[in-house]
């Protein structure tokens, strides 16, 4: 059976639906220049070397709205959730028209399952003409319907993420998902085509993926997609779902 809906927690924060800057140029000043780096060691997931760089930022300059954002999504990492709402809350606070502050903590409210605040951060973003990833916090808007049960709305809201980016990995997986949900077998195997010419499987994605296959009789790729599950992700609750059949 298919897991019920979850936020997929992902290392890299382009799938992670993270954005750090606005539209406008980052003055070269410390402040700056410690939070690039705590961003870039974040990247690398040096965690203590990234809490080091964004705390001289904020001490370079405490009114830093984006080192306060990246320290919340540090938080969020080592599930210090209460210092990451702090931190969201105090980013928000001094530059409430960020827009990737909007998507970032817009998605973490949603995580939390406070839907309807989040949806106010996250349809800002996603209607601001300026933003330049209005897919992403479109995707992300997404995942809060979906969390609240309204497949539709989501639908569309991915629909147009995709019509922005089409290679957007994210809203493909979560399109995959819906197509399955929805009966509609080949689109989910086409989403997961177009998915994997940008990512790499997840359990989640094989799992569904075997499903699919299943249902449209191609039993020969349901096993291949089996198999890969078993060999790569062996402890995963797919894994464990499917252990029994090869």
């Amino acid at each position: 059976m298919l897991r019920k809906y979850l936020f997929v927690a992902v290392l890299t924060f382009a799938l992670m639906g993270c954005s750090w800057f606005s539209g406008n140029e980052l003055a070269e000043k410390p402040s700056e220049v410690y939070l690039q780096l705590g961003i870039r060691y974040m990247e690398l997931d040096k965690l203590e070397l990234a809490r080091e760089n964004l705390l001289k930022a904020l001490d370079k300059d405490p009114g830093n709205a984006r080192a306060h954002s990246a320290l919340a999504f540090l938080n969020e990492k080592i599930n210090h959730f209460d210092d990451a709402r702090r931190h969201y809350e105090n980013a928000i606070g001094l530059a409430p028209d960020d827009i990737g502050i909007q998507n970032n903590f817009g998605r973490f409210l949603c995580e939390r399952r406070q839907f309807d605040k989040g949806l106010v951060y996250l349809t800002q973003a996603a209607t601001n003409m300026l933003n330049d990833r209005q897919w992403m916090a479109m995707t992300n808007a997404a995942r809060c319907h979906l969390g609240m049960g309204q497949r539709p709305q989501a639908t569309v809201l991915l629909k147009q993420a995709l019509e922005l980016n089409p290679n957007y990995a994210v809203a493909l997986f979560e399109m995959q998902k819906i197509s399955y949900l929805d009966g509609d077998y080949k689109a989910a195997e086409d989403y997961l085509q177009r998915y994997l010419g940008q990512a790499n499987h997840t359990p989640e994605t094989l799992w569904i993926g075997i499903q699919t296959e299943d249902a449209l009789g191609n039993m020969s790729l349901a096993n291949e997609y089996r198999n890969l599950l078993l060999d790569k992700f062996p402890q995963s609750n797919e894994a464990r779902q499917v252990s029994g059949i090869r």
